[in-house]
């Protein structure tokens, strides 16, 4: 646990000085892999898990914007904020230092999870820019909004692709409808429309905008909301 509250400071401090960040995140990505080592597993069950590694997904794909936005501040503090608020919530959450269950000793299971976390970090990543686009009018931000949406939903499709594999292994059907799945559709759903939208010009600029970041809150219900409001195959 040491690994993971020391990345906690470095993030802080890291909005004043942005190098910081990345000893945060290298620190969070040590104790993601000496966690995994320990338990002998993909440490991705739990919010605990999961969170930490939500953090370290959208602070590792937002320093590859970089060289794009190095002279945006509100970016790097936005995306610091809410590293700090994930890493805060998953380091008052409970470990779950238990094996896995049979149903989740699989590589699909494992691939369905990490890509679903990438792709709610660029979800993520795409509302923050969705807001200063709103805030400044920029169309660089709207663009790159675009295309994070845009490889985000790449990876959830395989995501689900996985899971469904998952799912006919473990329980005998690609589909259960449990509440998990039933958002998991919802969010696809609205990001097709998003994708979809966006290929109009009269859609481009603050529609599209807003709705990138209306997408973050379904990716927030369907992650946590979901998962510790009802019960579901998915529930922590």
């Amino acid at each position: 646990m040491l690994l993971a509250f020391s990345a906690f400071p470095f993030y802080l401090f890291g909005l004043w000085k942005r190098p910081l960040l990345i000893v945060g995140l290298v620190l969070q990505v040590a104790y993601i892999a000496s966690r995994g080592l320990s338990l002998g597993r993909l440490p991705l069950v739990g919010p605990h898990d999961t969170l930490i590694f939500l953090a370290a997904s959208i602070a590792a794909f937002s320093l590859l914007l970089y060289r794009r936005l190095r002279e945006q501040p509100f970016f790097f503090n936005g995306m610091t904020v809410m590293v700090l608020l994930f890493t805060a919530f998953a380091l008052i959450s409970k470990q779950h230092n238990t094996p896995l269950p049979p149903v989740l000793k699989t590589l699909w299971f494992e691939l369905h999870v990490i890509l679903a976390f990438f792709s709610y970090a660029l979800f993520g990543i795409a509302a923050l820019l969705g807001i200063m686009y709103l805030r400044d009018r920029n169309g660089l931000f709207e663009g790159l909004q675009y295309r994070s949406i845009f490889f985000g939903y790449a990876l959830f499709s395989l995501s689900m692709v996985f899971g469904g594999i998952w799912a006919y292994l473990a329980w005998g059907t690609y589909w259960l409808w449990t509440p998990k799945e039933l958002w998991t559709s919802i969010l696809w759903l609205f990001y097709s429309l998003y994708l979809h939208a966006r290929l109009k010009r009269e859609w481009m600029g603050k529609p599209s905008a807003v709705v990138g970041i209306a997408g973050f809150a379904v990716v927030l219900f369907t992650y946590l909301g979901v998962s510790l409001l009802m019960k579901s195959s998915h529930s922590f």
